[in-house]
């Protein structure tokens, strides 16, 4: 699909910023990489962008793995843009020292909404893919029984540890949180591995996709 770039050259920075450029530019990384990577679902291969009651949420969805970062900004609007045109534009937004996001129509002619990036020198414009996004709100718990606090980045470790036991690259892992540890373990009983964890609530076990979980602990 086409895109847009205007450069605008200003004697003064007149942009007027209502998001912050390293939170947009930080909360772009953090979702894209849970976008759908096939043709298939062109929805669920796009980020959607929502403002609305003071936040901006960037929601990212493949089928199996959602990602939700929500962010301060005074602005009304969604548009949903695709993966493959975001590219890039996180490592721009981390040099720009203002940013304003906004929304308009993509005119008479065309339905949908555009999304609008200025910056103090550059604006950027994506024309919204057609479609609905998934009601994904229904999916996240109003409450939760347990919660464990851990270390990210040993927690990654100790998943990469079990990757070399698997057959295949499908590695499922069984997960228990109990007596102030997060224990995962290699589903056929080749090996396990134990983290320290600040857990609130009742002891729990679930086996999950240890490749969805390291993607997640890597983007926290």
């Amino acid at each position: 699909p086409m895109t847009l770039a205007d450069v605008r050259v200003s004697p003064d920075n007149a942009v007027k910023p209502n998001v912050g450029s390293l939170e947009l530019s930080e909360a772009l990384t953090r979702v894209l990489p849970f976008t759908a990577k096939d043709d298939n679902r062109p929805v669920l291969a796009c980020v959607n962008f929502v403002a609305k009651e003071g936040k901006l949420k960037l929601v990212s969805a493949d089928g199996f793995r959602l990602a939700v970062v929500s962010l301060d900004c005074d602005e009304e609007g969604q548009a949903l843009i695709n993966r493959d045109e975001l590219r890039g534009i996180a490592n721009a937004l981390r040099k720009a020292h203002r940013v304003n996001l906004s929304f308009e129509k993509s005119g008479d002619s065309l339905d949908g909404m555009s999304l609008i990036l200025d910056t103090e020198a550059i604006r950027y414009k994506w024309r919204g893919a057609d479609g609905q996004f998934p009601d994904y709100e229904k999916l996240i718990p109003n409450e939760f029984n347990t919660v464990a606090h851990l270390d990210t980045v040993e927690a990654v470790k100790a998943i990469a540890s079990l990757k070399v036991l698997a057959d295949s690259k499908s590695y499922p892992i069984d997960i228990t949180l109990d007596n102030g540890y997060m224990v995962m373990a290699n589903t056929e009983d080749k090996g396990q591995t134990a983290i320290p964890a600040d857990i609130e609530g009742n002891p729990v076990k679930v086996r999950i996709d240890g490749g969805y979980l390291a993607q997640a602990l890597k983007a926290c």
